[in-house]
């Protein structure tokens, strides 16, 4: 069985959301300028480190370079970012994992947005952080990693 072009309509989600029960991980793509991906290789490889990739795999197909703002494109399973977006290498890697547990919870067929949603996939995103604050090695991506989890702790979504 292969994976839907799409995840739009609900039979495209249900196999969708099947074959990642099974197992199935997309060969993820990077398309934009070469900037843009070399930023977003920077953040796979700590995606890597913490132990996520394989979770990123399971629900995303793609990033691609945008113009405009960062989003989620459920039905293309695909991860579209503006420059911003990919800057900090720590940063873009905890989006990526948030956006992916978004893209889980669209499979099951839960709410994936709004305000208990985000809760969720914030809490998921500083679950990233706290991993790979812990099983980094290098002392710049630990500070990043700090940095931006007493940012996450002090926000309103928690």
């Amino acid at each position: 069985m292969s994976h839907p072009r799409r995840a739009y309509i609900t039979n495209e989600v249900k196999k969708a959301e099947k074959l990642v029960r099974k197992g199935y991980k997309h060969r993820l793509t990077v398309k934009g300028s070469l900037n843009f991906k070399q930023k977003v290789r920077v953040a796979l490889k700590l995606v890597k480190a913490a132990g996520y990739y394989n979770f990123l795999r399971s629900y995303i197909k793609s990033i691609i370079e945008i113009d405009g703002f960062t989003q989620l494109r459920e039905s293309e399973a695909s991860i579209w970012a503006n420059m911003y977006a990919v800057a900090n290498p720590v940063d873009a890697a905890s989006l990526f994992v948030q956006k992916a547990y978004h893209m889980k919870e669209y499979l099951e067929g839960k709410m994936y947005y709004g305000g208990e949603a985000e809760r969720r996939s914030v809490e998921k995103r500083i679950e990233f952080l706290e991993t790979l604050k812990k099983r980094t090695h290098r002392k710049n991506v630990k500070e990043e990693c700090e940095k931006l989890l007493k940012s996450w702790n002090e926000s309103v979504y928690l």
